[in-house]
């Protein structure tokens, strides 16, 4: 039987695998730099944590919980948003600095920010979209209580 931590770790680095593929992908094409493209991020982590919950789900039927359900959804977004941050902190520091001025310019051009703020919007923006994610999906997911009606 698996537990939610290993169904989280499994899926959690499939998700941080395709996000970097989705990110090196807009590079290779120079579309890196648009920030509405960060959209698809979206639809890569929500695919990720439903498809881990849903797994957990099925491997774990009789003692699926709602809270279990949760934990492995959370679970799953937590450890694709740590490992992307930090590929993004090694992209951006070590391979690819002019990449970072350019978005400093354009997004902090009258604010005298560091570097570090982009790598705190991409923690956040993972870390809630995480927490949304997994609260939606469990709607969808959970065992239904309601007592059937005749009609």
């Amino acid at each position: 039987m698996n537990t939610s931590l290993k169904v989280a770790l499994k899926y959690g680095i499939i998700v941080t695998v395709c996000l970097i593929a989705y990110f090196l992908l807009l590079k290779l094409f120079n579309f890196h730099e648009n920030p509405w493209l960060r959209i698809m991020n979206g639809v890569i982590m929500s695919l990720g944590i439903y498809y881990a919950i849903k797994y957990y789900k099925l491997s774990s039927d009789q003692e699926f919980s709602y809270i279990n359900g949760m934990k492995t959804g959370l679970l799953t977004g937590f450890i694709a948003t740590v490992i992307f941050t930090v590929f993004m902190a090694v992209y951006m520091f070590h391979l690819d600095v002019p990449f970072t001025e350019k978005l400093l310019g354009d997004w902090f051009g009258d604010y005298e920010v560091s570097a570090n703020i982009l790598l705190l919007i991409v923690f956040i923006e993972g870390l809630t979209s995480t927490i949304v994610l997994s609260m939606a999906f469990m709607q969808l997911l959970k065992k239904s209580r309601n007592i059937p009606q005749k009609a």
